[in-house]
């Protein structure tokens, strides 16, 4: 079924803690950014405008005040629901770009209101690389509803916030899929105990991102539909550190595509929505176009089923696509017999130990809920399982099998060399200082 696409900017930045006393989120240009590389056009797009949020402004807010911006963010999400709802009403496919994880709120009255109309259930497949589920009940105390918008969409939390409308909750537990969270997650057991359906990064990689996409389908095979939330930190920050909560542990680029292109591929997907991706930490504009290449694939399924199908990868660890001379993706085969695979270009030799899944990176506090900052890292950043560093030499040939682990190195860490030179080069450098965190815990 092809459906015309229609992208709506949220920018708002209400559920996060500002970076510092003097400066607000970045998160609220994202959707800017992501429409200068052309994102629009190459999605042959509808344009359906921008949603201004309310004042960013924390004022006087202190922990046990509930969630700072909490009037204000219920308010956007009403209007945000009645955009999204007259996108579908148009029989058009919405792609939302946030802004922080707090747009999920006015996703899911959406789809709630959407449920109520057709007589079924509506389900959500979230993806991110934290749970967002602290709430009154797990926690000392709540404040930054980007930290938070699991647990409120599912019902738990103050009441202007998780049941507007009066519809509690907008999710029920049994109809959300929750995918790419780190093994360690903070809320991984209260996820568990309220039934909510997870596959952490290390089983969606031991199952493969197609195949995840196929079971979160059966997982949800009960709803009329099911709405997809992407937070860009469910990636890597190897391979995207401009995000307010870098963790290690994340997937590549290519998964993410793989995993896009296998949710939206059905017409029980009814939309996507994307956040947390921060341009102030992407000065010359390189991850933008990065997210843009991998959403352009990701949803070539919903207009133009039989241009780009979702390419298959073996199941284990994964590294990014290698990158063809347009920067999109080159095609991977599907476990090809060894003699039809292209000599690989350059060689591989490990390039240390995996990080511990548990350790923060740069020593910095684990969970959503606590979201540090990257001011002053190293752009690659620390390299989770399945990526690449790139230290020298060509791209891999064309339709090249993805590189396998290492066992010296772990699962899929891997650094290239030079075939040529057959000497690694100056290996890449460490993390530098954090930047203070980005919402209210």
């Amino acid at each position: 079924m092809m459906r015309r696409i229609a992208v709506l900017d949220a920018p708002t930045n209400l559920g996060l803690r500002p970076p510092t006393s003097t400066s607000v989120p970045g998160c609220a240009k994202a959707p800017g950014a992501l429409r200068d590389h052309g994102l629009l056009a190459r999605l042959r797009a509808r344009d359906a405008g921008c949603l201004t949020p309310p004042r960013y402004d924390p004022g006087d807010w202190r922990p046990g005040d509930g969630v700072c911006h909490a009037r204000e963010i219920s308010a956007y999400s009403v209007a945000l629901a009645d955009r999204i709802g007259a996108i579908i009403d148009r029989s058009e496919f919405p792609l939302v770009l946030g802004g922080d994880c707090s747009v999920l709120l006015g996703s899911a009255l959406a789809m709630h209101r959407l449920g109520e109309a057709v007589g079924g259930r509506i389900g959500l497949v979230f993806v991110d690389g934290h749970s967002d589920f602290r709430h009154p009940g797990n926690a000392s105390y709540v404040g930054a509803a980007a930290g938070e918008d699991l647990a409120l969409v599912t019902g738990r939390g103050q009441a202007d916030l998780a049941a507007i409308e009066g519809r509690r909750p907008y999710f029920r537990d049994i109809d959300v899929v929750v995918l790419g969270i780190r093994a360690q997650d903070e809320y991984r057991l209260d996820l568990q105990a309220a039934g909510i359906t997870t596959r952490p990064v290390p089983a969606l990689r031991a199952e493969g991102a197609a195949r995840t996409a196929q079971w979160a389908h059966e997982q949800l095979a009960d709803c009329a539909g099911y709405w997809v939330h992407i937070d860009v930190d469910v990636l890597d920050p190897a391979v995207l550190p401009a995000v307010d909560a870098p963790d290690p542990g994340g997937i590549a680029f290519a998964e993410l595509e793989i995993l896009l292109a296998g949710l939206v591929d059905t017409p029980h997907c009814l939309g996507v929505e994307l956040t947390v991706f921060d341009p102030d930490y992407d000065p010359d504009g390189s991850y933008a176009a990065e997210i843009v290449n991998t959403v352009v694939a990701g949803l070539a399924p919903v207009s133009a089923p039989s241009a780009v199908p979702p390419r298959l990868l073996p199941p284990g660890p994964v590294a990014p696509a290698p990158r063809a001379g347009n920067g999109r993706p080159t095609e991977r085969p599907v476990r090809p017999a060894p003699a039809a695979v292209p000599a690989p270009a350059v060689a591989v030799e490990p390039i240390g130990p995996d990080p511990t899944p548990s350790e923060p990176v740069d020593g910095r506090a684990a969970g959503h809920g606590d979201r540090p900052s990257t001011e002053g890292r190293d752009p690659i950043g620390p390299t989770g399982p399945g990526l690449l560093r790139r230290v020298s030499g060509g791209e891999p040939a064309e339709g090249a099998e993805p590189v396998g682990p290492s066992a010296s190195a772990g699962p899929g860490l891997l650094r290239r060399v030079p075939v040529a030179e057959g000497e690694p080069s100056t290996p890449v450098g460490e993390a530098g200082p954090t930047r203070p965190g980005a919402d209210i815990a």
